[in-house]
């Protein structure tokens, strides 16, 4: 007896056609949309600035074939690099994500959607010097922020649901799926085209989560997001030629990414895409540390001024509990040896104990010359992390998205200082108005490392003034900061 495969080609998946119309169709009309993405796309080069005083990550940066010159090419912010919008795309990613630092959702999946912002402002920059070459008119900044929030809300409805780490996947993926349906916009793909260039992106390798996890947890991941941003670019000029599409690569048996990487399952869905994402994004304000700690080092930094008041010091510690929540017990709970500045900002213990110990937690402070002090670890190995379902339930509830943690000190004579909550860091929706002036003031420390005077203050002028921002051509924009 045979059987035979039907050859006919389906209908473009759902999935796929739904990303697509949204990309090309939604008009945003939330102003709190249009500000959130002012100030982060602030944020997001301010933290490219601030990995640019890292070697580690400078050595990645610049054209593929050193000399190559890209006369129309895109700038890269902080640099005097000008390439060809794909390698742009990937140092762009790149500075924005070394540190950890720029901003972060938190669902079933997470990851940070202004990873996006490598391939958007590539792309638009290069058409935009492109265009005016050739005497036309350049793509204004309005267009980046709308590709932002697009960006945004594909990464974080997806992210909702749909848990990629918990088959391995690295949530990269999501950075490529969404710079790939932006882009691929920008770059003026039709509605088949741009349905074929998402399916690109689906039907791509991806990355596994090796480089995020023990044993293996390396600086890869620094420069994981712009090598997605900048995959997406590639697919979207692919897509741009003609290429064919795969229309089922989700749902085909099989061969389909369902069934080959998400365990038989399809994704689901909680919303409609629209701007809530942008809306509810989670800014690291103050500590450049992996998000699901933030509220652990700002209690460990109240805890750091109470021993201060009290005339105690961590020496007089016999336990620290940390009440946390299971996604934080599952990706940055870590006993043993850490390897790296890689390994360390990845590990709540070690994020708490510097606070403990120092008062501050900076970039600076995951690196080899901090790590050596003993008492670090000896902090660390007095540490216990412990799951609160309450915390947990709250992580998930959409009208919450909680990260709460809470710290208790238990001393040598069996007295303890009373437990520091903190359910919301300040980067959250919830704190916007004591976090906006908190993140301007980052923005400025930023600015600061790497332009004189003169230039920071056209900077700004330019980037606080919300309607000269979005009016702005691209190139103009990315001209002020050239280094």
């Amino acid at each position: 007896m045979s059987s035979y495969i039907s050859n006919e080609r389906p209908q473009p998946d759902k999935v796929l056609t739904d990303i697509v119309d949204y990309v090309l169709t939604y008009e945003i009309n939330n102003d709190l949309a249009w500000k959130t993405a002012q100030y982060c796309l602030l944020d997001t080069l301010g933290c490219g600035l601030e990995a640019l005083t890292y070697p580690a990550c400078t050595k990645l940066l610049g054209p593929v074939v050193p000399g190559t010159i890209v006369p129309n090419g895109a700038k890269v912010p902080g640099t005097s690099f000008q390439l060809d919008p794909i390698q742009a795309a990937f140092n762009i990613g790149t500075i924005i994500r070394w540190l950890d630092f720029n901003d972060t959702w938190l669902a079933a999946e997470w990851g940070h959607p202004s990873d996006n912002l490598g391939g958007i402002l590539a792309t638009a920059d290069w058409l935009s010097r492109t265009a005016v070459a050739n005497g036309k008119p350049a793509l204004t900044m309005k267009v980046v922020l709308e590709g932002m929030i697009k960006a945004h809300e594909i990464q974080g409805v997806l992210a909702l649901e749909n848990s990629f780490n918990s088959v391995g996947l690295d949530h990269v993926i999501l950075v490529k799926i969404a710079s790939t349906a932006v882009v691929g916009k920008l770059i003026g793909l039709s509605r088949e085209e741009l349905v074929n260039a998402v399916s690109l992106a689906f039907v791509d390798g991806h990355s596994l989560r090796t480089y995020r996890h023990s044993p293996n947890t390396g600086s890869r991941k620094s420069w994981a997001a712009g090598d997605a941003t900048s995959r997406a670019v590639r697919l979207a000029l692919i897509a741009k030629t003609g290429e064919m599409g795969y229309p089922s690569v989700l749902t085909a048996k099989t061969w389909g990414f369902y069934e080959v990487l998400f365990k038989g399952n399809e994704f689901t869905f909680q919303r409609d895409y629209g701007s809530y994402v942008m809306e509810n994004i989670l800014f690291k304000i103050s500590f450049p540390a992996e998000f699901h700690s933030q509220t652990a080092v700002e209690a460990a930094m109240t805890l750091h001024e109470e021993l201060a008041k009290l005339g105690r010091t961590t020496a007089e510690i016999k336990r620290i509990t940390i009440r946390t929540h299971e996604a934080a017990i599952r990706i940055i709970d870590k006993k043993g040896k850490l390897d790296n500045p890689a390994d360390r900002d990845h590990c709540i213990q070690y994020m708490v104990a510097v606070p403990l110990l120092y008062g501050r937690l900076t970039a600076a402070d995951y690196e080899d010359h901090i790590a050596a002090d003993p008492n670090i670890d000896v902090l660390r190995g007095k540490m216990e992390c412990v799951e609160d379902p309450q915390f947990t339930s709250d992580y998930h509830d959409p009208a919450k998205r909680s990260i709460a943690n809470a710290l208790t000190i238990t001393f040598n004579d069996g007295t303890a200082l009373k437990e520091v909550i903190v359910e919301y860091p300040i980067g959250h929706g919830r704190r916007r108005v004591e976090g906006i002036p908190e993140l301007l003031k980052k923005f400025r420390i930023n600015l600061a490392r790497r332009f004189p005077e003169k230039q920071q203050q056209k900077i700004l002028d330019l980037s606080l003034d919300y309607d000269q921002l979005v009016n702005t051509p691209v190139n103009e924009f990315t001209d002020l900061w050239a280094s």
